[in-house]
């Protein structure tokens, strides 16, 4: 696997699939190579769920063979609507988060579906998505199905932090790929009825927060000078402001915590309400 390779957890699923999708149109725009992990999982009880095998039968090697079938098809058929790209499939053994956590440690892009055949119904984001985004090495991207927009520009929601300045790369370069404006919100308090202090001035306050953004966007700036780029400084909550900004975007990418975040948290609450939440694709760009 190559440092720049984007990974993508696959299970056949429809989020998967979606997922799927969603890194080659990405690797039809940077080049990359990609590669498709499908973490097969020995269950010690039964009820498992998987291609070709029926409910309450436990998996044996000729269901291993069945998912190594799917995966070199679902290979194939990627690299033949995409020529010129270069797509492998690969099953590996183990927990389904924490094969992908070690794997991640050497590709460029983990891309995921938000659930995958083992996800309850009633939840947003699975399990293994939610553990992967707090503990990869390279940075995720959650996909759900309906949530693949092709339109609209890159948000980044940046907060003056280490994990947001990085966040804000990720998509400037993102938003360069696809010929779209970046919008860059950074959300501060108070707002609404919160408490504020004698003689504070919402106005003086918005102003110092801009001009923090675009110190942050000089580089970016000069780096990429026919990327348009919006700031909007605006106070509230940042995920409900970005759940919001989602609506009307192609991808939405924020740091793993922001500067409110407690430092021994993996993932921040922002980042986890927009896994569950958004309208479009998610994000989270970690410190390798």
């Amino acid at each position: 696997m190559s440092s720049d390779e984007i990974l993508v957890g696959y299970d056949g699923s429809t989020d998967a699939t979606v997922a799927l999708n969603w890194a080659m149109d990405e690797a039809g725009r940077s080049g990359r190579p990609v590669r498709l992990a499908y973490v097969f999982e020995w269950l010690t009880v039964a009820g498992w769920i998987g291609p070709g095998v029926a409910p309450g039968i436990w998996p044996d090697e000729t269901a291993r063979r069945q998912v190594e079938d799917l995966v070199r098809k679902a290979a194939a058929d990627a690299a033949a609507d995409r020529p010129g790209l270069t797509v492998h499939g690969e099953v590996f053994d183990g927990p389904p988060a924490l094969v992908l956590q070690e794997r991640s440690a050497e590709a460029g892009m983990l891309v995921l579906g938000s659930r995958g055949h083992g996800g309850f119904g009633g939840l947003l984001a699975g399990s293994t998505a939610v553990s992967v985004t707090a503990h990869a090495h390279c940075p995720v991207v959650v996909v759900r199905d309906g949530q693949a927009a092709t339109s609209g520009p890159v948000v980044a929601g940046v907060d003056g932090s280490e994990p947001s300045l990085r966040a804000l790369g990720f998509a400037v370069e993102r938003a360069a790929q696809r010929d779209v404006p970046l919008r860059v919100l950074r959300a501060w308090g108070p707002a609404g009825d919160r408490w504020a202090p004698p003689g504070f001035d919402p106005e003086a306050a918005t102003a110092t927060e801009r001009a923090a953004v675009e110190q942050e966007l000089a580089q970016w700036r000069e780096t990429f000078p026919d990327v348009p780029i919006e700031v909007r400084v605006t106070p509230g909550n940042a995920a409900a402001l970005l759940v919001e900004a989602s609506r009307e975007a192609q991808l939405v990418v924020v740091g793993s915590r922001g500067r409110g975040g407690l430092r021994g948290m993996l993932l921040g609450s922002v980042s986890q309400q927009l896994i569950h939440h958004a309208h479009c694709p998610v994000a989270v760009v970690r410190e390798r």
